[in-house]
């Protein structure tokens, strides 16, 4: 397996991400920085800080010229940065130093990079906001069919009270929907040029710098931050503590359906299922596995985002270099996430016999509860549990249905909605239809 798993010819289609990946490939850097390059050159050529041919040049290049990412590990492996030899690449394709030696004027290896970055996690955040959005209508749409079905709402494992389907899936759901509402603060922290100069003064380019950083923000349809953000990096791991959040929410998804499908339980049937290599009656839920698998690794990548987040002095090499170690993966591994996520949600059908089944298992015990409310309309709440907890260990020892051991004991109870579970639902259906409305206009 290589390092990623999302680069492994083997692994790709379980881990990676063709779309968002593509993103976050060699070649995609190198046209980023390129990008950049040429709006920074034609912006300083129109406020005239360099000829305004030279610049013209630069920009016709940086959208013409091909860099072969490779020719830059030498530079980098002493460098730390592949700019130096980035900038020398260029400068050698354009073939024409009296206009070159111009190309990244008053810039330094930080913002170009930096910028670059910001062009590629823009593309991939409409990426994600389309397939969270995806996620979350399917969710709505199964949430509305299935807001009265009936089912055991399991507490530490154990069958506590009745609960509706739909209510469980609005639970997977909701949390989708405020990730999403948030998601515009996070990228407006993100979606933004870095033009600084070498130590966040802008001392290189001049008066004039503040002008280039707006006009080269205009030209590449990204934010003026105002300043450097060199080191101030509470976007990066803004950013990725969002994806964690995000990949965390589809994980609770992903436990409860593996809980779900189970061998014993079976209340659902996913659309797509994983095999055995030796036991072909086995459906394995590979699809919530990943979900869980997922979330977990992007818990310890977020990690070193987070400890990175204080940048010492005006550069911190170190906690840069680990931000490249570690965000690139969180972003792939989030989109591909939430396409697994979209697939689940649409394919998931529920076993109605199964829920119904279990609910009936419990012998009544499921509507204790209930049965103690209602007996607190003849006696204080305290001995309405005593007097319940009595019930259920009778019914226990008698091996008998507790409405019947409880219509024994109280003949004047009308026991008709406490024994009923879709009288029993509680606010479920509601907030199930109420989850399925916003999902279905949060556009």
């Amino acid at each position: 397996m290589p390092v990623s798993p999302a680069d492994s010819a083997i692994y790709g289609k379980l881990f990676g991400d063709a779309e968002v990946g593509a993103l976050f490939t060699d070649s995609a850097e190198v046209r980023a920085m390129m990008l950049v390059e040429g709006a920074l050159a034609k912006v300083q050529g129109g406020l005239g800080l360099i000829p305004e041919v030279s610049a013209a040049a630069i920009h016709r290049a940086s959208m013409e010229l091909q860099i072969d990412p490779g020719g830059l590990a030498a530079s980098v492996a002493s460098n730390a940065v592949p700019v130096p030899g980035f900038v020398a690449a260029f400068r050698e394709a354009m073939q024409a130093p009296e206009h070159a030696t111009w190309l990244h004027w008053g810039a330094t290896s930080q913002d170009i990079m930096d910028t670059g970055l910001a062009l590629r996690l823009r593309q991939a955040l409409v990426i994600m906001d389309k397939r969270l959005e995806r996620a979350a209508k399917a969710l709505g749409q199964l949430a509305e069919a299935q807001a009265d079905q009936p089912m055991v709402a399991r507490t530490y494992g154990q069958a506590a009270v009745v609960t509706s389907f739909g209510a469980v899936v609005t639970a997977w759901g909701t949390p989708l929907l405020r990730h999403r509402s948030r998601l515009s603060g996070v990228r407006e922290s993100v979606e933004m040029v870095s033009l600084s100069g070498a130590a966040g003064t802008m001392s290189a380019i001049g008066e004039k710098g503040p002008e280039v950083r707006a006009g080269l923000a205009d030209a590449l349809g990204l934010a003026d931050p105002g300043g450097s953000w060199h080191t101030a990096r509470d976007g990066i791991a803004g950013l990725s503590a969002w994806m964690t959040g995000v990949t965390g929410s589809l994980a609770k998804m992903g436990e409860d359906l593996m809980i779900l499908t189970q061998s014993g339980i079976g209340e659902v049937t996913l659309g797509q299922s994983g095999g055995s290599s030796t036991m072909p009656q086995k459906s394995n839920p590979v699809a919530p596995s990943a979900l869980v698998a997922i979330a977990r690794q992007i818990v310890g990548l977020n990690v070193v985002i987070q400890s990175a987040l204080p940048h010492k002095q005006e550069r911190d090499g170190a906690a840069w270099l680990s931000e490249w170690l570690s965000l690139s993966q969180i972003v792939v591994l989030c989109a591909r996430a939430l396409d697994l996520a979209g697939d689940i949600a649409e394919g998931i059908s529920p076993n109605v016999e199964a829920m119904e089944r279990h609910i009936a298992t419990t012998n009544g015990m499921i509507f204790a509860e209930a049965l103690s409310f209602a007996l607190t309309k003849t006696m204080s709440r305290a001995d309405a549990q005593t007097a319940t907890k009595a019930l259920v260990a009778r019914a226990i020892e008698d091996k008998k249905p507790l409405a019947d051991v409880a219509g024994d004991a109280h003949p004047d109870l009308d026991l008709q909605d406490i024994f009923h579970a879709k009288e029993q639902l509680g606010t479920a259906p509601t907030e199930a239809r109420a989850f399925a409305q916003i999902a279905r206009s949060n556009n």
